[in-house]
């Protein structure tokens, strides 16, 4: 009769541990993981907008303009003398151009 006791005394800890759990795993999902997703998705449809005459900023701290794109890099016109530089796409990490005043408004 005892041992009957504790197995379900111990079959009822197992069922708390997958209740504390089970929230836990939802947790990092929203917070970490969703949010990750958004910001890839938004990153991988700036690179697919890129065009000729964008300001850019790569992920090593150049800053250029777009001059020519390829299938998986872009051609940009550094400054101060107009050098031209080929990098991957997956290095912009931000378009910097900026639009007219009037065409936000």
């Amino acid at each position: 009769m005892q041992a009957l006791a504790i197995v379900q005394a111990q079959g009822g800890g197992a069922m708390s541990l997958l209740i504390m759990f089970l929230p836990m795993v939802a947790l990092i999902y929203f917070f970490l993981i969703l949010p990750q997703q958004r910001r890839q998705k938004k990153w991988q449809a700036m690179l697919d907008q890129l065009k000729t005459g964008d300001k850019v900023t790569t992920t090593g701290g150049l800053r250029g303009v777009i001059v020519a794109l390829k299938d998986d890099s872009i051609h940009l016109r550094v400054p101060p003398d107009n050098l031209r530089v080929e990098v991957t796409k997956a290095s912009v990490s931000q378009v910097t151009t900026q639009e007219p005043e009037e065409a936000k408004k």
